[in-house]
């Protein structure tokens, strides 16, 4: 096994690039990030929210495991994380079960059956908008599907009783945050385009919500009830579906109640690679995350025994 070494000749570029995508955190986090820790007898929970994180702890201490836990966790996220997370996009999910066995859920968006290779050219040339902004940008969402598959294969709790729970929290409201009021700010030219975006995130006055204030979400609050009152039918083909339908027709959308109903999360058997020990791949972008992980075996990495220390390389 080669000893790595920050020479001219010694390494070239792209393993240079790898190896600094893989070890940067280990010497840069500490420098950047205030030191914060937690800790658990039986388990942890990790989000971009406070709030978040506390519901998948809340799920774990009604009896529930760790894939318990991360559905509350992201069925919460999608209230207060909603750039980001929702019941409208859609996801991956890695489950390790106590056996070491790996299960991979593929709940990603799929195109409507009436997507076009061209769909999103104007007059021979494309407009990056469209896929962006709008009915067109949508694909069928998946992470309700993925996150019921998880609960049903590993789960110990149901997904009504974490749904009510995330529904709480969209209909109480929460303190938007700093990040949260930037992202607003940022986006409310494209949410005043559109009459319920308006009416949730914008004031009267077309201004975002800002840091500190409380932002409610009724509509969103009566959708996670309906899904659990009534099963995920209601989503995948029920009331939600033809809702989208006519939303989607009247603003020049292709998604259909049919593409809903023909939308399954998938079970994947994850592809593995090897990086001193084996590690799952998710299902996106998978060669080269795998070649990522590969590259740097044949070099001894230099890593500081100590998080709190920044690492000292040797001069070329």
């Amino acid at each position: 096994m080669r000893k790595l070494q920050f020479s001219p000749g010694g390494l070239n570029k792209f393993a240079l690039l790898i190896l600094l995508a893989l070890v940067g955190v280990v010497f840069l986090s500490p420098i950047s990030t205030p030191a914060q820790s937690a800790e658990g007898r039986h388990g942890a929970v990790a989000t971009v929210s406070q709030i978040a994180s506390q519901a998948g702890i809340d799920a774990m201490k009604k009896g529930g495991n760790a894939v318990d836990a991360a559905v509350a966790a992201a069925l919460t996220l999608g209230v207060v994380n909603g750039f980001n997370s929702g019941l409208g996009g859609g996801c991956f999910i890695l489950v390790r079960r106590a056996n070491g066995e790996f299960l991979a859920i593929d709940g990603r968006e799929t195109a409507p059956a009436a997507a076009t290779r061209d769909m999103f050219l104007r007059k021979g040339k494309p407009d990056a908008q469209l896929s962006q902004i709008g009915a067109l940008a949508s694909g069928t969402p998946g992470a309700l599907a993925a996150e019921e598959l998880a609960l049903k294969t590993c789960g110990r709790l149901s997904l009504k009783e974490l749904l009510l729970s995330a529904a709480n929290i969209a209909a109480d409201g929460f303190v938007v945050d700093k990040h949260y009021a930037a992202v607003l700010k940022e986006e409310a030219p494209d949410l005043r385009k559109f009459e319920s975006t308006r009416a949730i995130f914008l004031k009267p006055d077309g201004s975002a919500c800002k840091a500190g204030e409380i932002l409610k979400q009724p509509d969103l609050a009566r959708t996670y009830r309906a899904i659990a009152d009534e099963g995920t039918g209601w989503f995948y083909g029920g009331p939600f579906a033809s809702a989208t339908q006519t939303w989607m027709r009247e603003n020049h959308g292709l998604m259909t109640v049919e593409d809903f109903r023909n939308y399954h999360a998938v079970l994947r058997q994850p592809i593995s690679t090897d990086y001193r020990f084996r590690r799952p791949v998710p299902a996106a972008r998978t060669s080269w995350k795998s070649l990522i992980f590969s590259q740097p075996e044949t070099f001894t990495l230099l890593i500081s025994p100590r998080w709190t220390e920044p690492i000292s390389l040797p001069k070329p």
